[in-house]
């Protein structure tokens, strides 16, 4: 089967004023269509710039980018994303935030105006998929830190992308608020079934969602092991006490510790 995304031999350097930056070094590995991979790995290892060469926001310095059959060189439009902090319009409500895509994206933008009501009932049955139902006129500063993360998901999704990247979308929430949108996220893929590439610090988090879990070294970043999560699904919080849970969890510590040392 034809990988959806295939890195072979990627690098990335950034150039500036005080010299050049070695973010990523030799980076290859395939995601099939409807994989979830998660990329963990020390703070400043390159997990967030990988994102950006799979998006196309930045071109590789060396090696190839393949997204669904093309070399990639610019930003894609088969992409969803959602980042740290919701980056939600504060002058819109949560459906107008939501339907924002699809005043932009195409096939959408082009009938936006004649198709209102269908894609407003759109966004509102994504919304009630993720609890959000009634607070659909609400602002991002009427909800809470874990409810305006939840209509970033919706955000990204609500234009059917083939592909969902997400970088530490629930690292600034407390623990308890993101084991529950852990679960809200499972459903959402289940349901909508894009190929996802999540970057996470949260090995608890990378063991819970993904299919795939790849390991970067430290700067630069280099693939230094994948692991399988051969856990069925759905997963529940439950799972999370499981020795084998556990156990897959602690292996990826022992690992980046280990990468961390040498």
């Amino acid at each position: 089967m034809t990988p959806f995304i295939e890195l072979d031999r990627v690098g990335l350097t950034y150039a500036g004023r005080d010299g050049s930056t070695h973010a990523i070094d030799e980076v290859s590995l395939s995601v099939s269509k409807g994989e979830f991979v998660a990329v963990v790995g020390t703070s400043g290892c390159g997990k967030s710039s990988l994102l950006k060469l799979i998006s196309g926001l930045h071109p590789p310095s060396s090696g190839t980018v393949v997204v669904a059959g093309e070399k990639v060189s610019g930003p894609l439009e088969i992409t969803g994303m959602a980042f740290q902090n919701p980056t939600l319009l504060p002058w819109r409500t949560t459906i107008n935030n939501t339907l924002l895509p699809l005043e932009i994206v195409e096939p959408y933008a082009s009938r936006f105006r004649s198709q209102h009501g269908e894609l407003v009932l759109k966004a509102k049955e994504l919304l009630g998929l993720v609890g959000l139902a009634g607070f659909e006129q609400k602002y991002p500063w009427e909800l809470s830190g874990g409810m305006q993360q939840r209509s970033s998901l919706c955000r990204s999704l609500i234009h059917e992308p083939q592909m969902l990247l997400l970088d530490e979308p629930f690292g600034a929430l407390d623990i308890f608020t993101r084991e529950e949108l852990w679960s809200v996220l499972q459903t959402l893929c289940s349901e909508k079934k894009p190929t996802v590439v999540l970057v996470t610090h949260d090995l608890r988090e990378a063991v819970f969602l993904a299919d795939t879990i790849y390991v970067m070294s430290d700067r630069p970043g280099r693939i230094i092991s994948r692991a399988d999560v051969n856990l069925r699904r759905p997963r529940t919080l439950d799972d999370t006490f499981t020795p084998e849970f556990m156990a897959l969890a602690h292996g990826l510590r022992t690992q980046i510790s280990n990468a961390k040392n040498k």
